[in-house]
């Protein structure tokens, strides 16, 4: 049975995911729907690119991942097939697909053409397209040739010599603060050193947690998550609404 994961910012309260899913269905009744979010804020790439960039690989190979996040209805405005390690992703060429891979150099692209003149287009180009690739159809016939990526560059954090200076670049379910910093970053910058981890006016946290339990029910932590990011908690609590965090605001790790 093939997988179909499906990331969107429709939401669930309108008939936006539930016309997709149908949409697939009724060109390929067997196909095993798997959502991993409709939740993704309008329009934020980042938030997308960060949630599939983190589940993707958990499915075996052949999976279809339907990226359907900011689908802009202009003129201009087209869909991009790309095949990496196994897998094939769908997306609009608006930049998520080059902040989902970074640097990789082995996508494998057709350009999947525009739907700008169908008011909710995203809805049959995908569905098209799932058809195709689960028919005879190569995969170098689906499409036009397509030879890169609309770019989008992601918020990096800044490092010198006594400090990382990072952005916060999501807030998960549990109003943790997911820092932009990896843990091999980290590690490196601080070269065994002792540090302090200082954001908006709070104070300062200098010990990295394994595990929110840590710390006792309602103190603040840091840690690295499952993700191998930097991540700013309260154990038992929410961090981003009682400290004050928002997406984008600066974070810093001074070193000793």
């Amino acid at each position: 049975m093939q997988i179909i994961t499906l990331t969107t910012d429709f939401g669930t309260q309108d008939f936006y995911a539930g016309a997709l899913k149908g949409a697939l269905l009724r060109r390929q009744p067997h196909l095993q729907l798997i959502d991993i979010s409709h939740d993704i804020k309008p329009f934020d790439l980042v938030q997308a690119a960060f949630v599939v960039q983190n589940c993707w690989s958990e499915f075996p190979e052949g999976t279809i991942h339907l990226v359907g996040v900011h689908c802009v209805y202009a003129p201009e405005a087209h869909f991009i097939l790309a095949k990496h390690a196994g897998h094939f992703f769908m997306a609009p060429n608006n930049g998520i697909l080059s902040l989902l891979f970074g640097g990789e150099t082995d996508l494998v692209l057709r350009n999947l053409g525009p739907g700008a003149a169908e008011h909710f287009a995203v809805k049959n180009v995908f569905a098209e397209t799932v058809a195709q690739l689960l028919s005879d159809t190569d995969f170098e016939e689906i499409g036009q040739p397509a030879t890169e990526l609309l770019q989008r560059i992601s918020i990096q954090p800044v490092i010198t010599r006594t400090r990382i200076r990072g952005t916060i670049m999501h807030l998960d379910n549990f109003d943790n603060a997911i820092v932009n910093v990896p843990r091999a970053v980290f590690e490196k910058a601080r070269n065994g050193r002792s540090f302090s981890l200082f954001f908006k006016r709070n104070d300062p946290i200098s010990h990295l947690s394994n595990n929110y339990s840590d710390v006792p029910i309602g103190e603040p932590l840091c840690l690295f998550n499952a993700a191998g990011y930097l991540e700013i908690a309260i154990n038992m609590g929410r961090a981003a609404s009682l400290l004050g965090l928002k997406v984008e605001d600066i974070v810093e790790v001074v070193f000793e």
